[in-house]
């Protein structure tokens, strides 16, 4: 469908192509639009408790993701049997596979996502790269493209001074980086970030960075329109992370001077326009000590994070990207969205955090989930729920809103410690942690201090 951007027809049934905790969230968001959604499985999700809130569940094949929720012929089957006219791809799986995008608009199945020209762009990282220096966007010093062996990256580690950061060019999660700090970790690095690259995403090309020491991770949320809209929704500080992946983010990002904040988010509308992008998207950025600001890559999809920014300014990004979809201008201009109040998002991930985040899949004996004013609960999982353990671990996002930053940490303790998981580890421990820990409270966080803190150091 070459020319999507002339519907203007609200949708009437879509398929979400997902599962878990981001399935129901678009299940609730298309009935709350009045759309019928349909919803697929695998053999490891049949019977999972969501299923039965979607007008129709059809299963796709087998646990391994390979072969179910990655196989986009069992995904296209069933959209076409079930007579949908658009498909939400969620976060992870296919969400950024452009190839998947236009095979849907070829069957006249509207993507709920970006031009598939667009996540080509932004969804190889040194593409995106080149896209924002051409738009002026600062990004971290770094190679002048993709490096052909270890030769060229001792060259460019050398010419640039140590530290550096090895880097897949595709894909995301922390999978396909290393830091190296000399020669001998260059050498040894880039193999191994190039086999880990190949491995994950089916590309191994890895590029240089200069390591920033203790950054922040800075995100801003946007949304643009088929009409020429693009729209910030201000920023989310991610920077507790453990082996590059989130745990907790909030917004707004806390001892951000207004200046830094209204500067980042010009700079993200800017490269989201030069990409001609459409639908949901965040701009990630790393943070110094200086307050200087570097783009490092565009995740052309809905996040996990998403609800922090939606309870800081009360619009639903998950309705208005089928909205957009569906050819209709954004609700709001940019002179509309407005913070208020703090809020703040903990990843209840099934793994346990006293043995190195080891995952823990298996049969929820017991789950009593939190409430009370300002809480938040998005989930998949009930008890007797099994945690299959083919896919992400993330079986609960737990988040508050409240007026000032200090209620909300005040909030997320007390939800913490009502929120009682048993036959299966979870992070909550660690969240109890870091909730209590002066460097988060103080808004003091940087993307390594889980490792330090872990070491002693």
């Amino acid at each position: 469908m070459a020319e999507s951007g002339k519907r203007s027809k609200m949708f009437q049934r879509i398929l979400v192509a997902n599962r878990g905790e981001i399935a129901l969230r678009v299940i609730r968001a298309a009935h709350d639009l009045g759309i019928e959604c349909v919803a697929v499985y695998s053999e490891a999700d049949r019977g999972a408790p969501y299923l039965a809130m979607a007008d129709e569940a059809i299963c796709i094949g087998p646990a391994p993701s390979g072969e179910s929720y990655l196989k986009i012929p069992r995904i296209i089957s069933a959209a076409e049997i079930s007579n949908v006219q658009a498909i939400h791809p969620g976060y992870g799986f296919l969400s950024e596979n452009a190839h998947f995008a236009e095979v849907c608009r070829s069957c006249n199945i509207e993507f709920i996502g970006p031009p598939e020209e667009a996540m080509r762009r932004l969804g190889n990282k040194d593409a995106a790269r080149k896209l924002a220096i051409a738009a002026g966007v600062p990004v971290v010093p770094g190679s002048d493209g993709i490096l052909r062996n270890e030769n060229e990256a001792l060259e460019v580690a050398r010419k640039m001074g140590y530290p550096v950061l090895i880097k897949a060019a595709a894909g995301g999660g922390g999978r396909g980086m290393r830091v190296a700090r000399n020669d001998m970790a260059v050498t040894a690095g880039f193999k191994n970030a190039q086999q880990e690259a190949e491995a994950a995403f089916k590309d191994g090309s890895v590029y240089l960075e200069k390591y920033i020491e203790q950054p922040r991770h800075i995100e801003v949320q946007l949304i643009a329109d088929r009409h020429g809209s693009v729209v910030h929704l201000y920023e989310r500080d991610c920077s507790l992370q453990r082996r590059h992946q989130k745990l907790v983010e909030e917004s707004p990002a806390p001892n951000l001077p207004d200046k830094v904040r209204n500067a980042i988010c010009a700079a993200a509308v800017k490269l989201l326009q030069a990409a001609n992008y459409h639908s949901a998207g965040t701009c990630e950025f790393l943070l110094d000590k200086d307050n200087k600001f570097y783009f490092i890559e565009v995740n052309a999809r809905i996040q996990v994070e998403h609800p922090v920014t939606e309870l800081v300014t009360g619009i639903d990004l998950v309705k208005e990207q089928i909205r957009v979809a569906a050819g209709e201008k954004l609700s709001f201009t940019q002179k509309d969205v407005v913070l208020r109040g703090a809020a703040i998002e903990c990843r209840i991930n099934a793994e346990d955090p006293a043995k190195d985040f080891r995952p823990s899949p298996g049969l929820i004996t017991k789950w009593v989930p939190p409430g009370g004013p300002g809480v938040r609960l998005d989930t998949h999982a009930v008890q007797g729920y099994r945690v299959p353990p083919n896919y992400d671990s993330l079986v609960a996002k737990l988040l508050v809103h409240r007026p000032t930053r200090a209620e909300a940490i005040a909030t997320m303790r007390r939800a913490l410690r009502e929120f009682t998981v048993e036959g299966i580890a979870t992070t909550i421990p660690l969240h109890l942690e870091m909730m209590a820990h002066s460097v988060f409270t103080e808004g003091r966080i940087d993307t390594t201090f889980i490792e330090r803190e872990r070491k002693g150091g």
